[in-house]
């Protein structure tokens, strides 16, 4: 019961760890800018990424921590993300200068 609903959660989160580092290392190989916008990267963070050979990706993927979080933590973002304006793309917009306002911060 309990057990294997806990090995499951383990199991979702190693699968999101080893899709997230994957996408990682490969918009930072294909647009480095952009995935450092997009993923709220730093640059020291993204060079460690990118330097991850499939082996260490995958050591790293099996860990039980979750390896992405989210980045903005203040209700104006969400609210503009989720709101129901009568313009979801100026919204939408709103956020993401919002957003790549702020430097990205280490958790």
């Amino acid at each position: 019961g309990n057990r294997m609903k806990t090995e499951h959660m383990l199991d979702e989160i190693r699968d999101a760890n080893l899709t997230y580092l994957m996408l990682a290392q490969r918009l930072i190989r294909e647009d480095r800018a952009q995935a450092l916008y997009r993923l709220g990267l730093t640059e020291e963070v993204a060079g460690l990424i990118d330097g991850l050979s499939a082996g260490q990706i995958l050591k790293i993927a099996a860990s039980n921590l979750l390896m992405c979080a989210f980045r903005f933590n203040d209700d104006l973002v969400w609210n503009l993300l989720t709101g129901h304006s009568r313009d979801q793309a100026a919204s939408g917009m709103h956020a993401a200068i919002l957003m790549a306002g702020r430097i990205a911060q280490p958790a």
